[in-house]
């Protein structure tokens, strides 16, 4: 095993990049920041590529000494997934649909099968076909259009996400000659109205990161003469596009975590594409997104009488307040998440102490019931059932240690049956793993969960390396899932744990709020707890802990390298947002998403607490942990300058020998990569860094 001075000598034989600076004065409310990597966010200037690419360079060489490790786990993710596979199919009036996997092939192919699942096998989309053999591309969103025979399908080449609308028929598997062009990817991004013509569609806002314009196609017309439905003016709100389940309504949403819930919600009648749409729920309303429409009366969720929501209905021709009728009053310890209605049954998605649970409710007024899962710690998902006749409901079910299962539940004989397990190869078996659910002591007194999973027979003397993770933003819970690539870790002695920190979902609206704008910093308090307590528990010490996130959880690690560094032995932060005040204070680009749980600058009191935490800014010269960061070229979300400046800071200031990485991929964007293959070999990499810094060379 190379001691740890050979590693420091290996890594300073080949010399990091460093940029150049160039000081740039960004002034607010009287105060003046210089930014001496400004520069780097000219992406078309080349000095900017040679340098991200001369970063990637470096990458390689002092990485290549773990080629033949980044192959071994490449080749045991490989080895365990099952490479020729299928999703479990759901049922859409006469026809089963599913995804599949093909073993070889990077990309899914979407099917279905008339009647049975015995029936011959209709390929309705093979994306490995559409995929050049070079570059960045994507393929999915599919909507099939009301009587199954038009599929709408998104596609891009492009990492930002912004590609095109096609529609292929069906019935002769050719292309049809309509394209909506510049659409940028995001879920409920289109709906059909029922005349099997029309569709729906959302376009981004030219400069900012929301959706805010709803227009109506025909096919056969030129998208150049598409209808303008709505636009959403109010600049820090998006919008969505959904259909209500008895397929009489379309929804028009927008919404701004700013206002709360703050949902606003129009509908028109989707037999008459043609119509104006009616407004429904106004901003000021405190509902959430859920809304589905059922015997004459809209049902949603409304936080009108506290911070967690009730389930009310409404009739469609009087939604006024005053006939709001409630169907599950709010309570205190119980979160609604939302819901599904059957012909006979309300089905409720709740949260109850950290963990989720369906209510059954039958409507003709019988007993209700729980979902018995049969585990004490999870993860369940509620499938969507498009069927309003169906008394049985799909929901995936999984922990740390029970791979990803779909099982179908009868609300009337509450008998469930497993329709689909994810297989694992390569000799795995779940006794193997422990998994557990612990609590850490915050500095103000608030418990922080912690969810836990390693091998059997570790022992707990703090010698075990071990891998943190956390999101805690814009109320996402983080889950114990299932991960076929995890294993890997554990098998050679890691641990793993999630930080559930303020600023998620976990808990309930409360634990949101206290974790954003003017609270943020409880995130990252939270978190350094978190890692002090399993080292005080024995999971680990600060020379073998790890920390990860994403996104906003790589903002995250970015603060927490700057308060506490010396707590861990590294860091990966994956597409971070470490410099949010340069594109929040420029009013031509205003990053919504950001906005919402950091903060708005152009507001003093924000500006400050910002300016106190946000990682590019309070970059000192001081020892730091080894790090990765990686970044895309054409994310918008979090642009590829904010991490790189990062980087380019750290290397000019920092004053210890450890690794400093930025990976860059010079084709993708913010999303993970679409490639699964290419994913694997991403994660591989990832792994092998933090086994190398512990001597696990095998």
């Amino acid at each position: 095993m190379e001691t740890c001075s050979k590693k420091k000598e290996s890594y300073k034989a080949f010399t990091p990049p460093v940029a150049k600076k160039i000081p740039k004065e960004l002034s607010l409310h009287g105060h003046t920041r210089i930014d001496y990597y400004y520069w780097l966010a000219e992406r078309d200037n080349p000095e900017v590529i040679e340098y991200l690419k001369a970063e990637n360079e470096y990458k390689e060489k002092v990485m290549a000494h773990t080629e033949a490790l980044q192959e071994t786990l490449f080749e045991e993710i490989k080895g365990r997934t099952k490479e020729t596979d299928f999703s479990s199919p759901e049922r859409r009036g006469d026809y089963f649909y599913y995804e599949r996997r093909e073993e070889g092939k990077e990309y899914p192919i979407y099917a279905r099968k008339l009647g049975s699942l015995e029936a011959a096998e209709e390929i309705m989309l093979d994306v490995n076909e559409l995929a050049p053999a070079q570059g960045f591309f994507a393929a999915g969103l599919l909507k099939v259009s009301p009587e199954q025979d038009i599929l709408a399908f998104f596609s891009t080449n492009d990492g930002r996400g912004i590609g095109t609308i096609h529609f292929k028929n069906l019935n002769t598997r050719k292309m049809l000659e309509d394209k909506i062009p510049e659409i940028r990817a995001r879920p409920y991004i289109m709906s059909w109205a029922n005349d099997n013509r029309t569709l729906f569609y959302l376009k981004q806002h030219p400069v900012a990161i929301r959706w805010y314009r709803v227009f109506r196609h025909t096919l056969g017309t030129n998208p150049t003469e598409d209808v303008l439905v709505y636009e959403e003016t109010d600049e820090n709100r998006s919008c969505w596009l959904s259909e209500t389940k008895s397929q009489r309504y379309l929804i028009i949403s927008t919404f701004s975590d700013l206002e709360g819930p703050g949902w606003e919600h129009r509908y028109l009648e989707a037999d008459k594409p043609t119509s104006r749409p009616i407004l429904f729920l106004r901003r000021d309303s405190r509902v959430h997104r859920n809304i589905d429409n059922f015997r004459g009366h809209f049902y949603f969720l409304a936080n009108d009488e506290g911070e967690n929501p009730r389930l009310v209905r409404t009739p469609v021709d009087h939604t006024g307040r005053e006939s709001w009728k409630e169907v599950i009053p709010r309570r205190n310890d119980i979160e609604v998440l939302g819901f599904q209605i059957f012909r006979n049954y309300l089905v409720v998605e709740e949260r109850i102490k950290g963990l989720r649970q369906f209510r059954i409710h039958p409507w003709s007024g019988d007993e209700e019931h729980y979902v018995d899962f049969g585990e004490k710690t999870y993860v369940a998902v509620m499938k969507e059932i498009p069927e309003l006749d169906s008394e049985v409901f799909h929901y995936s079910f999984f922990s740390f240690t029970t791979p990803d299962s779909v099982y179908a539940y009868n609300m009337r004989t509450r008998e469930k049956a497993l329709l689909k397990r994810e297989e694992v190869f390569g000799g795995f078996d779940p006794d193997d793993y422990i998994s557990e659910r612990l609590y850490a002591p915050a500095r103000d007194g608030v418990r922080i969960p912690i969810s836990i999973v390693y091998r059997k027979g570790l022992k707990k003397d703090g010698s075990n390396p071990l891998l943190l993770e956390a999101y805690g933003a814009y109320g996402t819970s983080w889950e114990p899932v299932f991960n076929i690539p995890r294993l890997s870790l554990l098998d050679r002695g890691f641990v793993y744990a999630i930080a559930h920190v303020r600023g998620g979902g976990e808990l309930g609206p409360k634990w949101y709020e206290d974790g954003k704008l003017l609270k943020k910093k409880n995130t990252f308090n939270d978190f350094i707890d978190v890692a002090e307590h399993l080292i005080a528990q024995k999971y680990s010490n600060p020379k073998k802990l790890f920390a990860t996130g994403r996104s906003a959880g790589g903002t995250l690690m970015g603060a927490v390298a700057n308060m506490q560094p010396d707590l861990f032995k590294g860091i990966i932060a994956d597409v971070p947002g470490v410099d949010m005040l340069t594109p929040l204070g420029d009013k031509n680009d205003t990053r919504f998403e950001i906005d919402l749980d950091f903060g708005d600058p152009n507001k003093e009191e924000h500006y400050n607490y910002m300016l106190s935490y946000l990682p590019y800014d309070n970059v000192l010269a001081k020892d730091y942990p080894n790090m990765l960061v990686t970044t895309g070229l054409y994310d918008d979300n979090v642009p590829y300058w904010g991490p790189a400046k990062w980087v380019a800071k750290l290397r000019a200031l920092k004053t210890d020998n450890n690794l400093l990485i930025l990976r860059t991929d010079m084709e993708g964007g913010h999303s993970y990569e679409p490639k699964r293959y290419q994913r694997w070999r991403d994660t591989a990499f990832g792994y092998a860094f933090l086994l190398d810094l512990v001597g696990i060379k095998k």
